[in-house]
């Protein structure tokens, strides 16, 4: 239950401003990324990877969680505690002296954003009737959240040029206590529903296993595969993974219904949404140290090089959410999966002295049209047929899988890149020259490698999905299963 709103739209406005800013958060800091790696002294580009990897995973691991928390304690509630969480670790990351604190920061942002996503959107899907006037809603928060990845893109960049990195945090501050002070006005309160045991466990489990395994990989390249610490990591990955699993099959009530992967087409759908981020969180990092530290791009030019990727998003998954009746979502997947790597093996051969116009610009129109046609069209493929609350699970699992694939393929693509970098580095005998070329190396090879991400994809689609033209019935829904697994990732 939820009290009356008298203020529909205001109330819409506060919940689309707070998942602008989650998404905003999402692009911003990847324009920065080499001014923090100078300011903070990050190592190499597998420690600054942690700087994205630690908000992905802590927001996917405690995703599901967030959604819980809110029904039982309170949408609302959950809501407020999300943002105050979200603008204290914003704070704090502002002030970070270190890449420690900078990364446990993050990690912090990512709990707030898991506290505040699913909370913000359950309230909006409660405060507007099903039918015309939730589509036109969700229509407008779907909006609002892909013009907070093209904002962040340029707002990183002149902040970072212009002011400081560091206000790439600070900005969240005002923003927050701005919805905070409308929330108490606008947003309004839903009674709490009947009290269940909450699966803390299993959010914890999961999370600290993708933790250990993040770690292990981004110790791997230095202290090689067969440390001490690479293989304890790997071991207590495996153990809380089990954990995990074990702890779902006997809580009565998981953070994880399992059976309901026994599905084929959402079984598909989450591993088609686990490897596609895994492929697409390359682009924005390499391509955000590639513009500044080998082309010499300002941080206001990168982030205007990257809105293209936005603005192409938005254009086909309008298109594309429009046609679906008429088209085949197997084929559209399959297509958008294999337009991702073509794109990919594009950017692998990205030159030292490289050309925006036809190096890059081409990739990042395809990627970013292969990426909305594989979103848009695996989240309804994936929903088709379910019943509502069904539906509302397999949505928060397609958004756990995003962010979860993202911030593990690029901890991986991370390892591939450093070691080759730092094998040219020793060939070379640590002469300074055979820097770029080294990186640019690293770059190509990890980009590869983001290819046979996406290259999984496809395969994926093509053996697992079992999928049929989507009824008049089912894009009905469409917009609320899409606004439901509408991630924070960057781009989107």
């Amino acid at each position: 239950m939820i009290e009356k709103v008298k203020h529909k739209g205001m109330a819409l406005a506060v919940l689309a401003a707070a998942q602008f800013m989650v998404v905003l958060d999402a692009t911003i800091v990847n324009v920065a990324l080499p001014a923090v790696q100078k300011a903070l002294g990050f190592a190499d580009a597998a420690q600054l990877q942690w700087v994205v990897t630690a908000y992905a995973l802590v927001f996917g691991g405690f995703l599901l969680l967030g959604g819980r928390l809110a029904d039982l304690y309170g949408r609302r509630r959950m809501f407020i505690a999300g943002i105050v969480v979200f603008a204290i670790a914003s704070l704090l990351g502002g002030i970070a002296q270190n890449p420690g604190m900078l990364i446990t920061f993050r990690a912090l942002q990512g709990l707030g954003g898991a506290l505040l996503a699913p909370a913000a959107l359950s309230l909006v899907l409660t405060i507007f009737k099903e039918g015309h006037e939730r589509n036109r809603a969700l229509g407008i928060w779907g909006m609002i959240a892909g013009g907070g990845g093209a904002v962040g893109l340029l707002l990183g960049g002149i902040l970072t040029q212009y002011v400081d990195w560091r206000w790439i945090f600070f900005i969240n501050v005002p923003i927050a206590i701005g919805v905070l002070i409308a929330a108490m006005k606008y947003v309004p309160k839903s009674l709490p529903a009947a009290k269940q045991r909450i699966d803390f466990i299993g959010a914890i489990t999961v999370t600290a296993s993708l933790m250990s395994f993040v770690f292990a990989m981004a110790q791997a390249p230095d202290k090689g595969w067969g440390s001490s610490i690479v293989l304890g990591s790997l071991a207590a990955s495996i153990v809380l993974m089990i954990t995990f699993i074990i702890n779902e099959k006997r809580a009565k009530h998981p953070l994880i219904r399992l059976g309901i992967l026994r599905r084929r087409n959402v079984t598909g759908g989450n591993l088609v949404q686990l490897f596609m981020p895994a492929a697409a969180f390359s682009m924005f990092f390499y391509m955000s140290i590639y513009l500044q530290q080998v082309l010499h791009y300002s941080p206001t030019k990168t982030g205007a090089a990257n809105l293209p990727f936005t603005l192409v998003m938005i254009v086909v998954a309008g298109i594309l959410s429009k046609r679906l009746t008429k088209l085949n979502p197997k084929a559209v997947i399959i297509g958008g999966s294999a337009m991702v790597g073509v794109a990919l093996l594009y950017y692998a051969r990205i030159p030292i002295h490289g050309n925006y116009l036809t190096d890059l610009l081409p990739a990042i129109i395809v990627m970013a049209a292969g990426m909305a046609a594989v979103f848009v069209t695996g989240t309804v493929a994936t929903t088709n047929g379910l019943s509502h609350e069904e539906s509302g699970l397999v949505s928060g699992l397609l958004n756990t899988s995003q962010q979860i694939g993202g911030a593990l393929g690029l901890a991986i693509l991370s390892v591939v890149s450093t070691s080759v970098t730092k094998h040219d580095l020793a060939k070379a005998h640590g002469d300074a020259a055979a820097m770029v070329p080294a990186m640019v190396h690293g770059f190509q090879r990890g980009f590869m490698v983001a290819a046979g991400f996406a290259l999984i994809a496809a395969i994926v689609a093509l053996t697992v999905f079992k999928v049929h033209k989507p009824t008049a019935q089912d894009m009905a829904n469409e917009s609320e299963n899409e606004a439901e697994a509408l991630a924070a990732i960057p781009g989107v």
